[in-house]
Order: structure tokens, then C-alpha cells, then sequence
């Protein structure tokens, strides 16, 4: 039998029983979209979790006040840090290439006749390169001008919003931070959340200098900022960082740190890789719904010899061999499977559409999961094909013809 011939009789058996070809694709088309979609969910979270590392900037580590230390028993004294440990970064460490002191509290902001509560940043001129944030509109402060106390105020991307005001309309005009008048320089660019409690959208960045004599009140800093130069590994950048810290706190040695150094990326990496195993996961429990699909179109087809019996028998009198009659199940075992897998791939790529615009995840259609969905939805024709292909190709044809 010819390969055009035996297609032919595969379709017109399909056809001949539409409801339950649909049925026993169904397996198949849930299985492929389920596969899709999970690994399309997967590889947005993935996605999301590369934007964070890029966001924070590169080889950026974070200073954080510790516990004090008595004869190697924690007090409940937290130390602080201040603006003259970034001081002594800033002139004695050898590996870093910038140091962003961070001041940071939640104060009034009045604008007009609106009033909100938001995160205010005290911090250098470096915080924008540092932190990886770009300008949307006007421009950020200088060193000169952090120097010389100068209230300016760059808003982040969602204090217009909250403000009800046009940013590229607030540039130049007066908002008042715990009642103080600062001018509107600048607005940024969105970031999003960097997986922290403070949005960073939701901050307004105003001078060091001017936070710290004329809001804050104190050289307290929450945190400092530290990036090490190019080409430093960052195990070398820390070492650098707590040989500084440690002459400064005056901390013998042998003595535990009361600050603590840490790498979100460290954090991000280990996050992105929980990412990982829960797409794996997530994909191999939509393939098992493959496997069961496969499962019951071997059901169906052994159903379906049982029920072309005398037909096998007709075909094998008239010159059929094994192998004609083994290709004729085979292929169509196989263009249910293809043709599930042509729906689950529609069926998918549209849920993870829809979960995209209805729900706002992130999603990421992965080409090579479906290339390989639909690659296993035909070994899984293949294989679940082949032993009622095999029971039908080995009926003896006077014993067919006799089945009634």
C-alpha cells in the first residue's frame, strides 16, 4: 500500500468516527497547551528575576548596621552606621569605584492641594548611575550642588500619579517635604519593585547634605551603597570594604563584624534558580497529562481493531501484508496525536495571552517548548501506536474473517 493510500484510509477512519477522534486527541491537546503554558509562566517569572539583577546595577554590594558585640555575645544595641564610614570608604578603599550613603524615612510631601505620605532618599549625586536609574524628564543634582545644600528633589516615577499631576508639567515647581520647599529637577523612569518593601518608584531623592542638615537632622545613614570598580571579583571588593569598616568601628581581630555586607544578586541568583526548578516542575506534571493522552489513544485504537476485525481479514485476502496494515494504524494513531498537537499549541499560546493581559503576569512563549511539545506529542503517536498497530498487523486473515 502506498504511503498516499494509507494516509488517505487513516483519515477517512478518523472521519468515519469524528466524536471519538475529538475525544481521544483531547488527552493530547490539553497536555501540549498545559506544557506551554506552564513553561511560558516559568520563563516570565525567569525573565522578571534577570530584569532585577539588571536593575540593581552591576557588582553592587550593600552595607547594612549590624549587632555590637560584647566578648562575642550579641547586645540589642543595633550600631549605626554614618555618613563618615562612606567617608572612609570613599578615601581608603582601594577596590571600589563609587560609595551611595543612604538616608531614608517616610515624611509628608505636600504639592499643591494634594498630600501624601512617601519614602524620602537622602543620598549623593552617584545614586542614579549606581542604582541603575535614568532620567524621564529634567535632569538629576550634582556633587556641586549636594555640597552646597541645595533643596532640589528628583521624584521617582509613581509620586506624579499619586500627586495627580503631569511630571513633565512639575519640573521646576515647588513641593513642600515636611514642610520645607524643595524644587522639582527631575522624574525617573519606572523600575518596579526590586523585590524589597519599598517600592523605589515611590521615593523622592533629594541631596545628602541637604537631607541630612535640613530634614533628617543626624548623619545616620540606613545603608551605603557600594559598587566595586571593573574587573574586581566581589569576594575581593568585600574583604576590601570590611578592612575599612573594621579599622573604623575600631573591631580587634577575630571579632565579629556589626555590620553586615550583602550581594542581592547573590539573592537573585538563588531566587532565579528556585525559578528554574518550579518551571521544570511545573512542565513535567503538565507531561504527565501527555503521557495519560497517549494512554488513551492506545486504548481507543486497540478499540478500533477489535472493531475492523473482519476489515483487517478483507484487506490481508486481498494482498495486504503486516507491514501495509501496521502502517495504516500506525499513521493514524500518529495524525491524532499531530493534530492534538497543532490545537494544544493554539489552545496554549492563547491562555498564556490571556493570563498575560487578564491577571498582568509576566509570560514568555518559549519557541523551543513548543518545538518540543509537539515533537513529544508525535513519539507519544508513535509509541502508544505501535502495539495496537502490531496486534492488528499480526491478525491471522481466516480467523478475521471469521470474527463477526
Amino acid at each position: 500500500m502506498m504511503i498516499g493510500e494509507t494516509v488517505r484510509v487513516a483519515i477517512d477512519s478518523i472521519r468515519a468516527n469524528k466524536l471519538r477522534a475529538t475525544l481521544t486527541a483531547l488527552g493530547i491537546i490539553i497536555g501540549v497547551a498545559a506544557v506551554i503554558t506552564m513553561v511560558a509562566l516559568g520563563s516570565g517569572a525567569q525573565k522578571a528575576v534577570e530584569q532585577q539583577i539588571a536593575n540593581l546595577g552591576a557588582n553592587v554590594l550593600y552595607l547594612y548596621p549590624g549587632q555590637s558585640f560584647a566578648r562575642g555575645v550579641a547586645s540589642d544595641v543595633r550600631v549605626s552606621l554614618t555618613t563618615d564610614d562612606a567617608d572612609s570608604l570613599r578615601n581608603a578603599a582601594q577596590l571600589l569605584s563609587a560609595v551611595v550613603p543612604e538616608m531614608v524615612s517616610s515624611m509628608q510631601v505636600k504639592y499643591g492641594d494634594q498630600n501624601i505620605n512617601t519614602t524620602i532618599s537622602g543620598t549623593t549625586a552617584e545614586y542614579m548611575a549606581v542604582k541603575n536609574f535614568k532620567i524621564q524628564f529634567g535632569r538629576s543634582f550634582t556633587a556641586g550642588e549636594d555640597d552646597a545644600r541645595q533643596r532640589y528633589a528628583v521624584l521617582g516615577a509613581d509620586i506624579p500619579t499619586l500627586l495627580n499631576a503631569n511630571p513633565a508639567a512639575m519640573i521646576h515647581q515647588t513641593v513642600l517635604i515636611r514642610g520645607v520647599p524643595f524644587e522639582i529637577i527631575g522624574v525617573l523612569q519606572r523600575k518596579g519593585s526590586q523585590g524589597s518593601f519599598m517600592n523605589q518608584d515611590e521615593q523622592i531623592v533629594i541631596p545628602l547634605e541637604t537631607a541630612r542638615y535640613r530634614l533628617f537632622g543626624t548623619s545616620r545613614v540606613r545603608s551605603i551603597a557600594v559598587q566595586i570598580s571593573e574587573g574586581v571579583p566581589v569576594q575581593q571588593g568585600m574583604v576590601d570594604i570590611e578592612r575599612v569598616v573594621r579599622r573604623l568601628h575600631k573591631i580587634r581581630p577575630g571579632g565579629d563584624n556589626d555590620f553586615q555586607i550583602r550581594n542581592q544578586q547573590d539573592l537573585l541568583s538563588t531566587q532565579q534558580a528556585a525559578t528554574q526548578i518550579f518551571t521544570t516542575l511545573l512542565a513535567s506534571i503538565a507531561a504527565v497529562s501527555l503521557v495519560v493522552g497517549g494512554i488513551g489513544i492506545m486504548n481507543i485504537m486497540l478499540v478500533s481493531v477489535t472493531e475492523r476485525t473482519r476489515e483487517i481479514g478483507v484487506r490481508k485476502a486481498l494482498g495486504a501484508t503486516r507491514l501495509d496494515i501496521l502502517m495504516q494504524f500506525l499513521v493514524e494513531a500518529l495524525m491524532l496525536c499531530l493534530t492534538g498537537g497543532a490545537l494544544g499549541i493554539l489552545l496554549g499560546v492563547g491562555a498564556t495571552t490571556v493570563l498575560s493581559r487578564s491577571a498582568g503576569w509576566n509570560t514568555l512563549i518559549s519557541t523551543q517548548a513548543v518545538l518540543i511539545a509537539f515533537a513529544f506529542s508525535a513519539a507519544i503517536g508513535l509509541f502508544f501506536g505501535i502495539w495496537p498497530a502490531r496486534r492488528a498487523a499480526r491478525m491471522d486473515p481466516i480467523t478475521a474473517l471469521r470474527y463477526e
